[in-house]
């Protein structure tokens, strides 16, 4: 099946994304790497009237050190997060996560940008991006705003981003001394999509969890933080007792999915014992 009827645009500039933006509202949609957004035009799930291509916006596309964080453009794609030393040497998690995106050809074009709004609930990056506290750069026509990425995900496939706003900067904190992450999913053999996947980073002084910010994408509608299994990490030694009874908690309070690829037990089951694996793994990197 083809898509409906479009009229395309190829701004150069963010201030001609946001205008166009602006015109045409929710008859607009966004293609970024338009993996997700191109099939579901050929279904005839999404019609826009109006399609802005963001490939050509070369601002958008950056990895840059700022002053204590990792500044990140929408556009940058999952390639080069993955080969990327500054992320390798800030964001280590969000490097490990890209290289497990999906194949090399899908790597080169989808874009972090576009993961983050497109909001996915198999998605990996909304759950790493959970987890390393990002904040989000939105522009208008006019103005911007950040947007701590607690608050950013509110359904499946829907954020706060309003239809004449455009995300395009991704922020990342410096990760503090003693602090390990990993990702760590189950995957769909055909997609590579996560059925679970778990983002779990740890800070570790003198044996003991000061902080840790675990996150959950694929059990439920969408990505989310693990607060129960955080509040039972945080002041113990982390010992193996610890760690598994903090990881029973990892599904509790998710709006479990069910389907064809597991069911919502299934799921429940997956996000505890991968809660575990990826919380280990961050401690044995905790250094």
């Amino acid at each position: 099946m083809g898509t409906s009827a479009f009229e395309y645009f190829a701004p150069v500039t963010i201030s001609e994304a946001t205008s166009l933006l602006a015109r045409y509202r929710d008859e607009a949609k966004i293609l970024a790497g338009g993996h997700s957004l191109l099939p579901a035009m050929k279904l005839r799930l999404a019609e826009p009237k109006y399609l802005i291509d963001l490939g050509w916006i070369k601002e958008l596309s950056y990895i840059r050190e700022q002053d204590g964080y990792l500044a990140i453009g929408a556009m940058t794609s999952y390639y080069d997060l993955e080969s990327s030393d500054l992320v390798k040497r800030y964001a280590p998690v969000l490097s490990e996560a890209a290289s497990n995106v999906a194949d090399l050809q899908i790597r080169n074009a989808g874009t972090i940008g576009g993961s983050l709004s497109h909001a996915d609930p198999a998605g990996d990056l909304p759950a790493v991006a959970l987890a390393l506290g990002a904040q989000l750069v939105v522009n208008t026509r006019r103005s911007s705003r950040i947007v701590n990425i607690d608050r950013f995900f509110v359904d499946m496939m829907t954020t706060v981003l309003k239809p004449t706003e455009l995300l395009t900067e991704i922020r990342v904190p410096f990760l503090s001394k003693g602090t390990g992450s990993s990702y760590q999913k189950f995957f769909n053999k055909a997609s590579h999509y996560a059925i679970v996947g778990v983002a779990a980073i740890v800070t570790v002084s003198n044996g003991i969890c000061i902080n840790a910010r675990i996150a959950i994408t694929g059990a439920g509608p969408k990505a989310v933080r693990a607060r129960r299994v955080e509040r039972i990490l945080k002041g113990k030694k982390l010992d193996k007792s610890v760690v598994k009874r903090a990881s029973k908690r990892a599904s509790a309070g998710i709006e479990l999915l069910g389907d064809i690829h597991a069911s919502d037990d299934y799921r429940a089951h997956l996000t505890n014992v991968y809660a575990e694996r990826a919380i280990n793994e961050a401690m044995i990197r905790a250094v």
